[in-house]
C-alpha cells in the first residue's frame, strides 16, 4: 500500500512547504558557507574561521530535522522480508508493532536528548533511568560556548538570561544544540501520526514502499533509451 504523504488541509499544506523549506535552506546554506570558504582559500589565501563549525551544526540540524521528516513521508529504507511473506492483515499488525516499538524508543530518545541539552539552557534534567520521573537540580552549563561560532544576535539578552549577566565571547552551546530535544519530540509526534494511519488502514508500513525502486527502474529505462 502507498506511504505517499498529501498534505492534508490548509495548515497541513503550510506545515509541510516549510519543513520543506527549512531543510532546503539548511542545505543552501551548507552549500553557500563550504563555497565562500574554498573561495577564500584558495583565491585569497583566508578563510572564514567560523565556517566549518558552521557548516557541521548545520549539517546535524539537517540530519536531525530530517529524521523526523523522513518519518512523516514514509521514506525511511527498512528490511520488508518478513513483511512481505504474510497477508494483509498480519502486515498491518505487525506496522502497528514496529510503530509502537519505534515509538517506546523515541521517548528514550526524548528523555535522553532534553537530559544531555538542558543544563547548556540552565534547565534542570529528568530524573529516572528509563522513563522521566521528575527533574533534578542539574549543574548549570549555560556559560558553555561553542568554539567559534559568533552571536549574531540578542546578546545582552542571552547573557543576561542563561550566563548571570557574564559576557558571552562565542556563541551558547545551548542553542546548536537546542535541535537534538526539539527534533526528538517532532519525531515522536510523526511516529504517532504514523500509528494512527496505520491503524485507519491508509498505510500498512512504516518504511518506504516499492514505490522507490520502481521509480530508480524507470529513470534508468529512460536514460537507457536516451542514449
Amino acid at each position: 500500500m502507498s506511504g505517499a504523504y498529501q498534505p492534508k488541509g490548509q495548515i497541513g499544506a503550510i506545515v509541510h512547504n516549510l519543513e520543506e523549506t527549512v531543510i532546503a535552506l539548511l542545505m543552501g546554506l551548507m552549500t553557500l558557507v563550504t563555497f565562500i570558504n574554498v573561495v577564500m582559500r584558495y583565491g585569497f589565501n583566508s578563510q572564514l574561521i567560523w565556517g566549518l563549525e558552521l557548516t557541521l551544526v548545520l549539517f546535524a540540524w539537517l540530519v536531525l530535522f530530517g529524521i523526523a521528516y523522513g518519518f512523516k513521508v514514509v521514506s525511511h529504507l527498512g528490511v520488508d522480508a518478513v513483511i512481505n511473506l504474510v497477508g494483509k492483515g498480519p502486515r498491518k499488525w505487525l506496522g502497528v508493532l514496529a510503530a509502537v516499538a519505534c515509538i517506546t524508543y523515541g521517548c528514550l530518545l526524548l528523555k535522553g536528548a532534553w537530559d544531555y541539552w538542558a543544563p547548556f539552557a540552565g534547565l534542570d534534567a529528568t530524573t529516572g533511568r528509563w522513563f522521566p520521573t521528575g527533574f533534578a537540580n542539574s549543574r548549570d552549563q549555560g556559560w558553555y560556548e561553542t568554539e567559534q561560532l559568533p552571536i549574531p544576535f540578542a546578546q545582552t539578552w542571552l547573557e543576561n538570561t542563561f550566563n548571570l549577566g557574564e559576557e558571552y565571547e562565542k556563541l551558547p552551546r545551548f542553542i546548536p544544540y537546542a535541535m537534538l530535544p526539539f527534533s526528538m519530540a517532532l519525531m515522536l509526534y510523526r511516529l504517532v501520526q504514523l500509528l494512527v494511519r496505520i491503524l485507519s488502514g491508509e498505510i500498512d508500513t512504516l518504511i518506504v514502499s516499492h514505490e522507490a525502486e520502481d521509480a530508480v527502474e524507470e529513470a534508468g529505462e529512460s536514460l537507457a533509451l536516451e542514449t
